[in-house]
C-alpha cells in the first residue's frame, strides 16, 4: 500500500494547475517512502482537464479523476478519497493557499491521533472573508456541539481508518473533523500556513455558503444526536 495519497479537488485552476503539481511533488520527494496525488477535476469548464491529463502522462504517481459535470467539493473530495490507495490521506485545495509542505507540520500527530486538521491562524484573506468564516465557524460548532477552531481548512491529514468510516454527503466536506469524532476517531488541531491566491478567484460565493452551510449543520448535529454509541463490559 502506498505511504500517503494527497487529495485535491480541481474546479477551473488551470493558472494553478502546474505550481500546484510542482508544490505536492517537491514537499514530498526523499521525505516519504511512497506516495502518489489523486487531482480531480470537478467538471472544469477551463483548460484544467488538458493540463491535468499532460501531467498525469508524465508523472505516474499521478492519478487524475475527472468528473462529467460540476458536482461540488464534497463530491470531488470523496471521489478522491475512494480512489486512493494511500494508508494516510492529506487533503488540500488547488488553489495553494494552503502548503503542501505543512503536510510535515501534522505528520508527527498521526502516529497517536486519528485525524489532524488544520488551523490558519494568520488568513491571506479578506476582512469579510475572514469574519464569515469566524461566524459560520462558530455557528457550525454551536449547532454540533463540537468546538473545531477550523474546520473549513483545507489542510488535513488522516488514516485509512477514518477514510473508510466516512460515508459523506453533499457539504459534509466542512465537517469532516467533527465526523471523525461521531465515528469514534481521535481529532487534533494544529497550526498551518495560509498564503494569497496568486491566480484565479474563489469558487464558492460567501452568501451561497453561510446558507448551505447552516443547513449542512443542522443535518449534522441531528446525525450526532442519533447516532448509536455503545461499549461492551468485558467477561466470558
Amino acid at each position: 500500500m502506498t505511504r500517503l495519497s494527497v487529495v485535491a479537488p480541481v474546479y477551473n485552476e488551470e493558472g494553478n494547475i502546474y505550481d500546484l503539481y510542482l508544490s505536492i511533488t517537491n514537499a514530498l520527494k526523499e521525505k516519504v517512502e511512497s506516495y502518489e496525488i489523486v487531482l480531480v477535476n470537478d467538471g472544469s469548464r477551463d483548460r484544467s482537464a488538458v493540463l491535468l491529463n499532460e501531467i498525469a502522462q508524465m508523472d505516474e504517481a499521478v492519478k487524475v479523476i475527472h468528473f462529467e459535470k460540476n458536482y461540488g467539493q464534497t463530491a470531488a473530495i470523496w471521489a478522491g478519497i475512494k480512489n486512493s490507495t494511500g494508508e494516510l490521506i492529506a487533503l488540500m485545495d488547488a488553489d495553494l493557499q494552503t502548503d503542501p509542505r505543512d503536510i510535515f507540520r501534522l505528520m508527527p500527530f498521526i502516529e497517536r491521533i486519528d485525524f489532524v486538521n488544520g488551523k490558519r491562524m494568520n488568513r491571506k484573506d479578506t476582512m469579510l472573508k475572514k469574519i464569515s468564516s469566524r461566524i459560520g465557524n462558530g455557528i457550525r460548532n454551536w449547532i454540533t456541539g463540537d468546538s473545531i477552531y477550523d474546520t473549513g481548512c483545507p489542510m488535513k491529514l488522516f488514516t485509512r481508518e477514518v477514510a473508510d468510516s466516512f460515508h459523506l454527503y453533499n457539504g459534509m466536506h466542512r465537517f469532516l473533523p467533527t465526523l471523525a469524532k461521531m465515528n469514534g476517531f481521535s481529532v487534533l488541531e494544529v497550526t498551518v500556513t495560509h498564503q494569497r491566491r496568486k491566480h484565479g478567484v474563489s469558487k464558492y460565493g460567501i452568501l451561497k455558503e453561510g446558507c448551505t452551510g447552516f443547513m449542512d449543520a443542522m443535518v449534522i448535529g441531528w446525525l450526532k444526536k442519533r447516532g448509536i454509541m455503545y461499549h461492551v463490559n468485558g467477561g466470558n
